[in-house]
């Protein structure tokens, strides 16, 4: 408390200010003055009332120079621990942070070893019959049958006829015999009796491969291009998939064809489709085979086994056929009379 607090609680009655040296200093010399001793002051209050007594004595004066720094204070004691605050009200939830980026795949643990085997289920009830299925596709048709054999010769011709006796001679003189006269001439030869049996064959194949490596486009022509066995000069080749026949005659015509797709085959003569020699398959990996008899009515016709015109699918001739050995594509024509 300063001195000025105490004067207060005086009344005014002195009127004595306390110097911070201990010193009195009366202010009015006209009245009597009773100093009443000031209770000790701290630092702060010791300042304090120096700074009011140089208000009240007079204007300040020029600043002193600076002394000297006084020499630190003893650390005090330090105060006991003050109570616990309250805590504070729990902060709102941080943003979350950016995702790491994906570690490297480690590396595979070892295989577990294997577990006992578990006991057998029990078994299950029979269950009831099923319905019956149904039918299978009919099958491939079968590889044609080989050429029967040649018939026996037939009957012989009839003979011809008699030639006419000659003439006879003159009758000689009596008792002479005149001379034989000359034969007459030989009667006609009979016609020749029916042609039968095989009069003519040739076998045209294909291996492929190498053979047919293209597809068969619908409108064109399988190839033959290698010989089998042929019989003179009836059945021969024009190219790869054309044959001639020189004879007016009937032919009995024979082929076989392994291919990939569905489809269909046939023959033609002349460049005309045969319509009833047409044969195909629905389904899967097969051969196409065809058996018909062909009439020609002109010498050195040309006959060729075709993929019809108007079918979607060229076909692929199938090489190596269900093994590794190169398949065989067939054509068979027998000249039959």
């Amino acid at each position: 408390m300063s001195c000025s607090d105490t004067k207060k609680r005086c009344k005014r009655k002195p009127n004595i200010v306390c110097h911070p040296k201990g010193k009195k200093k009366k202010r009015h010399p006209h009245r009597k003055h009773v100093c009443i001793k000031c209770p000790p002051l701290n630092g702060q209050q010791l300042l304090s009332g120096l700074a009011e007594a140089i208000v009240e004595v007079g204007p300040q004066g020029l600043a002193g120079a600076l002394g000297p720094q006084g020499l630190t204070g003893l650390v005090g004691a330090i105060g006991a621990l003050g109570p616990e605050g309250l805590a504070g009200a729990l902060g709102p939830q941080g943003a979350a942070g950016l995702a790491g980026a994906i570690g490297a795949l480690g590396p595979q643990g070892l295989a577990g070893a294997l577990g006992p085997q578990g006991v057998a289920g029990l078994v299950g009830a029979i269950g009831s019959l099923g319905p019956e299925g149904l039918a299978g596709a009919l099958g491939p048709q079968g590889a044609a049958g080989l050429a029967g054999a040649i018939g026996a010769l037939g009957p012989q011709g009839l003979a011809g006829l008699a030639g006419a006796i000659g003439a006879a001679g003159a009758t000689g003189l009596t008792g002479a015999t005149g001379p034989t006269g000359p034969a007459g001439p030989a009667g006609p030869a009979g016609p020749a009796g029916p042609a039968t049996g095989v009069l003519g064959f040739a076998d045209f194949f294909a291996l492929m491969p190498p053979d047919n490596a293209a597809t068969v486009a619908p409108n064109t022509d399988v190839s033959f291009p290698q010989d089998g066995p042929i019989s003179g000069t009836a059945i021969t080749r024009l190219n790869a998939s054309s044959f001639n026949l020189a004879a007016i005659g009937t032919y009995q015509v024979l082929f076989q064809v392994n291919v990939n797709e569905a489809g269909q085959l046939l023959l033609t003569l002349n460049g005309a489709d045969l319509a009833y020699t047409v044969v195909g398959r629905a389904t899967g990996t097969s051969q196409i085979v065809g058996m018909a008899l062909v009439q020609t009515t002109v010498i050195n016709s040309v006959i060729t086994v075709r993929n019809p015109a108007g079918n979607a699918a060229a076909l692929t001739i199938t090489p190596l056929a269900g093994g590794t050995r190169s398949d065989s594509a067939h054509l068979v024509i027998m000249q039959i009379a």
